[in-house]
Order: C-alpha cells, then sequence, then structure tokens
C-alpha cells in the first residue's frame, strides 16, 4: 500500500491517477482549488481518501497541505506534480502577468511541493516524485512557446534533482504527455490577446498542432501506466505518455545534432587558444 500526494487532481490525469491508486487499495492525499469537485470520491471510497483544498502558486500552503498528508497517513511514497495549465499565444503578444502566471503554476507550483516533500522522503530514505512534463517540455511549438519554457525549466530542475537525491533512496520520472483527451486546451487554457498581423502564423500552428495530435490518447488508460512506474525497481527519469512523442522527439533531437555538426568547426574555433 502506498501514499500518494496528487495535485491537480480534481480532473484530467490528476483524477484518473487518484482513482487508480485508490482503487487498488492505496491511500491518496488528493488537492483542488475546489475539493468540492472530489466529493464523490470520497463518498466512494471513504478515509483512503484525503482531500485538500490548496492553490499550488502559495508556497506556505504547499508546505502546509503536505505536511498534513504525511502526519495524516503517517508517510508519503509517491508525489505527483500534476497542476499546471496551458497559455496560448505567440510571444509577442503576451502580457507580463501572463507569462509570470504561467510560471507561478507550472515551475514554481511544483517546485515548491517538491521542496516541501524532500525532507520528508529523505528521512525515509524512499519515495516517488512524478513531475507531469509534456512533449512540449523537450520539444517547442508556435503559439505556445511560453508553456514550452515553463516545461522546459520542468525538466531541467528535474534532471539536476534526480541526481541530487538519488543517494537518498528518492527517484525522479518526468512524465512527458503528448496530446490526450483532456481540457488542457479547452476550459482550463488562457489566450493573450491576438495581433492581426500573426494571424496566418496562428493558423500554420493550428494546423501543426491537427496533425501532431490526429487521435489524442484517453486519459484513462494513463492510470494503468502509472501504477507501472510507481512499482517498478529502476524507474526511468523520462517517459512518455501516447502514441506519436517518441516520433517527434526522433525528428527534433536528429534535427539538433546535426546542425551542432555543421557548425563543430566554428564551436572549435570559438573556444580559443589554438
Amino acid at each position: 500500500m502506498k501514499v500518494w500526494f496528487i495535485t491537480g487532481a480534481s480532473k484530467g490525469f490528476g483524477r484518473e491517477w487518484t482513482v487508480a491508486a485508490l482503487e487498488r487499495g492505496d491511500r491518496v492525499a488528493a488537492t483542488a482549488r475546489d475539493t468540492a469537485t472530489l466529493d464523490d470520491l470520497r463518498e466512494r471510497f471513504g478515509d483512503a481518501l484525503l482531500p485538500l483544498r490548496l492553490d499550488v502558486n502559495d508556497r506556505e500552503a504547499d508546505f502546509a497541505a503536505v505536511k498534513q498528508a504525511a502526519d495524516h497517513f503517517g508517510r508519503l511514497d509517491v508525489v505527483v506534480n500534476n497542476a499546471g495549465y496551458g497559455q496560448f499565444g505567440l510571444i509577442e503578444e503576451l502580457s507580463e502577468a501572463e507569462v509570470r502566471a504561467q510560471f507561478e503554476t507550472n515551475v514554481f507550483g511544483a517546485l515548491w511541493v517538491t521542496q516541501a516533500a524532500l525532507p520528508i522522503l529523505r528521512a525515509q530514505r524512499s519515495g516517488h516524485i512524478l513531475q507531469v512534463s509534456s512533449i512540449g517540455g523537450i520539444s517547442a511549438f508556435p503559439n505556445i512557446g511560453i508553456y514550452n519554457a515553463s516545461k522546459w525549466a520542468l525538466e531541467a530542475f528535474s534532471q539536476s534533482l534526480a541526481q541530487e537525491v538519488d543517494y537518498f533512496g528518492i527517484k525522479v520520472t518526468l512524465i512527458e504527455p503528448g496530446g490526450f483527451s483532456t481540457d488542457w486546451g479547452g476550459p482550463s487554457a488562457k489566450h493573450a490577446t491576438p495581433l492581426a498581423d500573426y494571424e496566418p502564423v496562428r493558423e500554420r500552428a493550428a494546423e501543426q498542432r491537427k496533425s501532431r495530435v490526429a487521435k489524442p490518447g484517453d486519459p484513462k488508460a494513463t492510470g494503468k501506466a502509472v501504477l507501472a512506474l510507481v512499482d517498478a525497481e529502476n524507474p526511468p527519469l523520462r517517459v512518455f505518455f501516447g502514441d506519436g512523442p517518441l516520433a517527434i522527439a526522433t525528428a527534433d533531437y536528429e534535427s539538433r545534432l546535426a546542425e551542432w555538426r555543421e557548425w563543430e568547426k566554428l564551436s572549435i574555433e570559438a573556444h580559443g587558444g589554438n
């Protein structure tokens, strides 16, 4: 039996993984801005679920919620940073407030929860942190550039973190989904005020997205996958969810390597001392 702490549990992946964990007999501290969205799960699973009201942007509240969960269940085994949203808008269109809000939730929210959990996991000498990233965390696409930037930041600190906490028996996994039938691009998304000059660019970006996500994945199918991850003796640092991200990543990284090699002579000249 494992004890989970899951942010953004009211819908999407967070809700599906909460249900998957509870259905197999685990315990879950599930956070949401509105815990009423978890009432049906509370009725179904009783005391196995601890609903916690939380806005992950509030660092003090993050630390309090993680402590409450650990005190309530006696330990923490799996910490899932799932809370986040997509900010649409071309780079020139984004306001300062929109950019800061995207990073507050997608980067700092995950960072604060991670920092809150680490002393508990270190003391246990065990634990598994799951960071919900995206194919957009290793590649980048037009009209979601600041979302991409937030996920790249999550990827970077999580890769460093994995090397820092391995000594304590703590595992870190970045889950990188492709397109799924969640409301990431719907009600949960936010949109910058568009500039008319960019309309052709926006239309092209929309067509590219359709080609990348021809058939969105089923969020319910990810429940079994996430259970396999947390039960693995040697879980991966990175794993894709969905059929499609590997092809995108392969093309992207092959292109990067080819370009770096093409310009290697200049790179070496820039080193100096020859």
